[in-house]
């Protein structure tokens, strides 16, 4: 959370918060809407949040975006296609980012939604391959995210506009989920290990955690564990750039 002192997470459809030292947790109020699964995210004021949950009957499971205030409430539906992922505010509070298949294709692509006229943007064009990750920088310069382009899943920039597509990862792994510092200095992102279907990022994997510059650079671990989906799929860095939060599969007794 934007004050530093709660953790923000979902758990079998339901929100919930709990202080960052442990207790019990609070359960959000998400209104009609209980199916919620783990893309979600805090605009950078603060005062909204985004949320992706499944709707029934759905095509490809139904996961829809919506946006409500992060006190709660009733929130309001942003897409109407399916499915959509929610993966990024813009730092002006106006607009969303998202993953999502659209007019029957099987490929995923980045659209950006005005959260007021709910228009909706392509950003990519892809006919093969997989995009996903899709996160404003802070300073709202750049969107970055992971992209299969090039044989295996690397970290990419673009412009806003869609623009401008930069690659910043070269390695054996599959790198997923570029997640930069509120004070836009790094990334953080998790690796996959090479043996791997690309395209996907299973759980219950040996996988790591590893930090480089905003701009690009030499990446360097600063965790192993057992995990995958869900383990830091969307932004979870402390408001002061100091810590990460992330879900693991195993016991974990570091902090």
């Amino acid at each position: 959370m934007k004050d530093g002192k709660r953790l923000l997470y979902n758990e079998s459809g339901g929100i919930y918060t709990i202080d960052v030292t442990g207790g019990d947790p609070e359960k959000l109020n998400t209104g009609s809407v209980s199916n919620n699964n783990n893309d979600h995210g805090i605009s950078f004021d603060g005062k909204m949040l985004a949320i992706s949950s499944q709707r029934q009957g759905m095509t490809g499971g139904g996961s829809t975006v919506y946006v409500l205030p992060v006190s709660g409430g009733e929130p309001k539906l942003m897409t109407d296609s399916t499915p959509s992922y929610w993966h990024g505010w813009n730092p002006n509070g106006k607009e969303v980012v998202l993953v999502g298949k659209r007019n029957g294709s099987n490929i995923y692509n980045i659209y950006k939604v005005n959260i007021t006229t709910k228009a909706e943007t392509p950003l990519t064009r892809n006919t093969s391959g997989h995009v996903d990750g899709s996160e404003f920088s802070p300073d709202g310069k750049f969107i970055y995210y992971n992209s299969s382009q090039t044989g295996t899943m690397q970290l990419w920039r673009m412009k806003p506009d869609g623009t401008g597509s930069e690659q910043l990862t070269f390695d054996e792994y599959n790198n997923w989920f570029p997640h930069i510092s509120p004070d836009n200095k790094w990334i953080v992102f998790i690796s996959f290990p090479p043996g791997i279907d690309p395209v996907t990022h299973p759980s219950y994997k040996r996988v790591m955690l590893r930090l480089m510059p905003v701009g690009g650079g030499a990446p360097r671990v600063i965790a192993y564990l057992y995990g995958g989906q869900g383990t830091l799929n969307v932004n979870s860095w402390s408001p002061d750039s100091k810590h990460i939060a992330f879900v693991s599969n195993s016991e974990f007794n570091g902090h």
